[in-house]
């Protein structure tokens, strides 16, 4: 499969902000309301942290989800519908980071559950505690994520 700017929400977007709820990258606007937006093929999630994210001298916790709505504007008060949550990951430095969270780590590949999905997909990233001073992540869909493989930037 060829990925395209359709298929991702997130490529090196950061997530540095204060504790709380808010809309990562993109959406994908999948037309209408929905059963099976594989089409009948098991589609992924792949959620990765491109650069590290960290917190300024606490620790806290960060985690992501995929969720969908009737408006692009995805809301982060608990009212979308959610498909996937990600564990909640220790942020601190390097050092007692959650493994995920370090460059490179992969965050989430998980299959989409079947279920109805509402017309705007989305990633909706929670932080907890402290403020996430850096990291970015990278987020799509893939139809295969047995052959997917991180390619550091320029390489690809």
């Amino acid at each position: 499969m060829i990925l395209d700017k359709r298929n991702e929400f997130a490529d090196a977007v950061s997530v540095a902000a204060v504790a709380g709820t808010a809309l990562i990258g993109d959406v994908i606007d999948l037309g209408g309301v929905s059963q099976d937006i594989g089409n009948g093929e098991g589609l992924y999630l792949v959620i990765q942290t491109d650069t590290e994210i960290i917190t300024g001298g606490v620790a806290g916790t960060i985690q992501f989800a995929l969720a969908s709505d009737a408006q692009a504007a995805i809301a982060v008060d608990g009212s979308a519908t959610s498909h996937f949550v990600s564990a909640s990951l220790v942020t601190d430095d390097a050092g007692a980071n959650s493994a995920q969270l370090n460059a490179g780590g992969v965050i989430a590949a998980v299959e989409l559950p079947y279920g109805t999905y509402e017309r705007y997909l989305g990633i909706l990233c929670t932080i907890g505690t402290t403020t996430v001073t850096a990291g970015k992540i990278n987020a799509f869909l893939t139809t295969d994520v047995a052959k997917w493989a991180a390619l550091a930037n320029a390489t690809n």
